[in-house]
């Protein structure tokens, strides 16, 4: 009888402690049902690539294409920050964040991240992924040769034309005097795609090969070309004879230099050059190459005010001097 006492006093204390611990400690009798705090899905990056966007003659954007995997539970607060920085220097270039949000049922989700850099040298672009401000994956990606995007306004289906036989700037000789030669400049134009030629203008610089002077200048408009088709720019130019030249052909669409050529023209008989030589060791006059006004030019007579001033032969002043010194010396010498 005490036994079955001592069991049922126990019993009772244990619930009592029961309802004690539950009014003090609410979480303490926590439903079995209840699988407590739920742990984020794991986020990470499975592949990223790099395009470009707006391109302008100082700037240019680059686009990271980022592609996140979501595994597990709903995840939530997930931002991606995109930086820039110069691989020659080291420095921060452009730096931006974007916010993702929640990532739920698995999957994969594609975020872009834009940053503006300068259109020259090389790039690393990386990118961090954060959850709840941890940080959880990072990746990079390296680019180079940026200066070599060409901006918009640059862009034309228009080019010279490049063949191992053709040279792209043809040369004959018009006409040729003792002074000046005419010659004929042609510019072969290729069209890769369809072009429109109204804009589109060819101008032919023709540079002394020894000092760099331009001794004729001249633009014509470029033709309307169909796509895959080939066509020739010409124009005539006048120069000064038994000169060597350097030929420049720069096609221009709305102001802006899309494409350039090199051409050369021997008309010195003593001296050659090619395209890769651009000095020579020979005599040059800048005269030649003056605006030609139609008018000769002759040396002016020397004149004082009393008329035409007159020199005679023989030995000059300063020997006539050290004649009378000698004879006045040698008179002295005989006394």
């Amino acid at each position: 009888m005490d036994r079955e006492r001592t069991l049922a006093g126990g019993a009772v204390l244990l619930v009592g402690i029961a309802l004690l611990g539950a009014a003090v400690a609410p979480g303490v009798l926590a439903d079995p049902s209840d699988d407590g705090p739920i742990r984020p899905g794991h986020v990470n990056v499975v592949d990223a690539a790099v395009s470009t966007g707006d391109i302008t003659g100082q700037h240019a954007e680059l686009t990271l294409h980022t592609t996140l995997r979501h595994r597990g539970n709903p995840t939530e607060n997930v931002s991606i920050r995109f930086r820039a920085v110069d691989t020659g220097s080291g420095l921060l270039v452009d730096e931006t964040t974007t916010q993702v949000g929640s990532l739920h049922n698995g999957g994969e989700r594609e975020v872009l991240g834009t940053l503006s850099v300068p259109r020259e040298g090389g790039y690393r672009l990386g990118a961090t992924v954060y959850r709840n401000n941890t940080r959880v994956d990072s990746f990079s990606r390296e680019v180079r040769g940026v200066s070599a995007l060409t901006p918009a306004y640059a862009e034309s289906n228009v080019s010279f034309t490049e063949d191992a036989v053709l040279d792209p700037v043809s040369v004959s000789v018009v006409e040729a005097t003792e002074d000046r030669t005419t010659l004929r400049l042609g510019g072969w134009l290729t069209a890769d795609g369809p072009s429109d030629g109204a804009d589109l203008s060819v101008t032919f610089i023709v540079r002394q090969a020894e000092s760099n002077v331009v001794a004729a200048r001249t633009t014509v408009d470029a033709a309307e070309l169909r796509e895959g088709r080939s066509e020739m720019a010409t124009a005539e130019v006048s120069v000064p004879s038994e000169y060597n030249y350097y030929i420049d052909a720069v096609l221009i669409r709305d102001g802006v230099i899309i494409d350039t050529a090199p051409g050369v023209v021997n008309l010195d008989p003593t001296e050659t050059i090619d395209a890769n030589r651009t000095t020579q060791d020979v005599e040059f006059e800048a005269g030649d190459f003056a605006a030609d006004d139609g008018e000769q030019r002759t040396e002016p007579d020397r004149r004082t005010e009393g008329g035409t001033v007159t020199e005679t032969p023989g030995f000059g002043p300063v020997v006539a001097i050290v004649a009378l010194l000698g004879a006045a010396l040698l008179a002295r010498w005989r006394r």
